[in-house]
């Protein structure tokens, strides 16, 4: 037991006592300080090194989807949550959800794009000009028409904005930048869902899609990786009569060009690539008519997987509540076995996201431990497919295995950049609900601040799991660790750029990577305890804010 001074027990307490004071105007709670503070104790940096030890191992291949090494992770996380007690809560009385999943490969061998321009042909080469994306039900796939260009490729009625005013598209291809355009942070990543723009596409008649490259997108996902990332199969899941998710036959080919490919693609039209790109940086969009055509043709290999969520239940104490969830979300697939980079061939994942999903095994731990269960019942949502496009997340809110309707909340955990002290949260999402009222809570009692999103054009808010839940009308927040420091030594930005520069998405992701701190992921995983336990005590279910861009676009989907 440890043991403290008087004066830092009175501070405990007095803090104690102004935390539950200020609950008390807007949540009606039943536990008290002591038992909040006993499960939070509960939490152990020690716990949270050690899953994450396992379930990056090499041996578990990199946990990528579909793979063995994923049905491995998934095992222990069940048997974890059975050792808390947890009720299982996936199909048929097991802790596993299965996820129909069809795996995708573009066979780049066969795969021609040919551009043609006053008469004349250019064949462009994979890898080097362009890729082609997979086809996910159509082992081979052609198209060819004229191409225009309609900057952003969005069509957002809300915001009195049309990149395809003035332009047709129908029987076209549509060319665009991957960027959305600069609206406000969390309704730019909306628009910047490659899903969004292609469903606009469609609506507008179009029958195939270029990605052009550009500066920013060079910055966020160089085209070298998107090279790279070919050794990876492309997965979607299947609905209930096999069809792939968020497919649009309509679009009979879809490219991606690099940087000097797309300056060449401009030339001869009515705007170099220098034009467009600087329009695009001061907000004035160009859309016009290319000159050109182009003819695609895609060889794709697919075959079915079986892909499985891992879902536990706690059940809630409240005759009425129980009936309501919460979830606690992480992801805990990878990339698996890909391109060697510096001997080394396995993509452990270790931050991203063993960390999650040893962080949502201490969260369940600490509800599990407590002596009075919690008002509203809790699901803890291991998830596959993160990494291949949100899959396992988005089979799961579309069918979850409770009552679709019951869902109040998602708390999503990836990625814990545990890698300084951690003095503030960015909590993605939070600003569109009254969840924003449960993070300034939470917050304060753990003498965190507040952080706005550091970096828009990052589109955080839709790559991860979270927007799955948003999709489907049900709040979310998905908060991270800020860049907050009273160490002018320690400079979490610059850690934070250098660690996405050398380790995300690469094998260097793994526990042999020095600076991280336990200390800081018991933090976090307290924060996002009380995240929980106050939206399963308030006997208001989360609600969208007024005239919310998401509210108003999804917030049907739930009922």
């Amino acid at each position: 037991m440890r043991i403290l001074k008087s004066k830092h027990v009175a501070r405990v307490c007095l803090g104690a006592i102004i935390f539950w004071v200020l609950f008390a105007r807007t949540y009606s709670v039943h536990a008290n300080p002591d038992a909040v503070d006993e499960a939070m104790s509960s939490i152990r940096p020690e716990a949270i090194r050690a899953d994450m030890r396992f379930l990056s191992d090499d041996a578990l291949e990199g946990r990528g989807t579909g793979s063995r090494g994923y049905d491995i992770a998934a095992k222990f996380m069940a048997t974890q949550f059975e050792s808390l007690g947890l009720q299982p809560a996936g199909d048929n009385g097991s802790y596993f959800q299965n996820v129909p999943l069809r795996s995708a490969k573009i066979d780049e061998t066969k795969t021609t794009l040919i551009l043609s321009r006053s008469g004349k042909d250019e064949t462009l080469k994979f890898r080097q000009d362009y890729i082609s994306l997979a086809d996910p039900a159509r082992p081979e796939t052609s198209v060819e028409a004229p191409i225009v260009f309609v900057d952003h490729g969005v069509t957002a009625p809300e915001k009195g904005y049309d990149d395809y005013k003035g332009i047709d598209a129908k029987g076209k291809i549509v060319a665009m930048v991957a960027e959305a355009p600069d609206f406000e942070s969390s309704v730019k990543a909306h628009y910047s869902s490659f899903e969004i723009r292609s469903e606009i596409a469609v609506t507008h008649g179009a029958v195939g899609m270029i990605l052009v490259d550009d500066p920013v997108l060079e910055k966020i996902y160089p085209f070298s990786e998107q090279v790279r990332d070919l050794s990876f199969p492309r997965f979607r899941w299947l609905d209930k009569e096999q069809q792939p998710n968020a497919y649009f036959p309509e679009l009979r080919g879809r490219a991606v060009l690099n940087l000097n490919a797309t300056k060449k693609f401009f030339e001869g039209s009515a705007h170099s690539a220098e034009e467009v790109f600087s329009a695009m940086k001061a907000g004035k969009p160009l859309s016009f008519a290319m000159g050109i055509s182009m003819k695609l043709q895609s060889f794709t290999t697919f075959k079915d997987v079986a892909g499985r969520n891992v879902v536990a239940k706690l059940e809630g104490i409240d005759p009425t509540l129980k009936n309501e969830y919460l979830v606690y979300s992480a992801h805990l697939d990878h990339l698996g076995i890909g391109e060697p980079v510096k001997g080394d061939n396995i993509y452990n994942g270790a931050l991203d996201n063993a960390s999650g999903s040893a962080i949502l095994l201490e969260v369940a731990r600490a509800f599990s431990g407590m002596k009075t269960r919690s008002r509203r019942s809790i699901l803890f949502l291991s998830v596959t497919g993160e990494e291949a496009g949100l899959l396992g997340s988005d089979y799961f809110a579309h069918y979850p295995t409770v009552g679709k309707t019951s869902v109040v909340a998602n708390v999503n955990m990836d990625e814990d950049l545990m890698l300084w002290p951690l003095q503030d949260i960015v909590a993605f999402g939070a600003e569109h609900s009254s969840l924003d009222a449960v993070v300034k809570k939470a917050a304060a009692r753990l003498d965190l601040s507040e952080s706005p999103d550091p970096d828009p054009e990052e589109v955080v808010f839709i790559r991860s799991d979270q927007y799955s839940f948003v999709k489907q009308g049900i709040p979310a927040i998905f908060p991270v660790a800020g860049f907050k420091s009273d160490d002018p030594k320690i400079k979490p930005a610059d850690i934070f750029k250098n660690w996405e520069l050398t380790r995300y998405h690469q094998p260097q992701d793994d526990m042999d990577q020095p600076g991280l701190d336990f200390n800081a992921a018991e933090k976090y995983a307290r924060f996002v305890f009380l995240c929980g336990f106050l939206i399963t005590e308030d006997s208001q279910r989360p609600t969208w804010n007024k005239g919310d861009f998401f509210g108003e676009h999804y917030a049907h989907q739930a009922n």
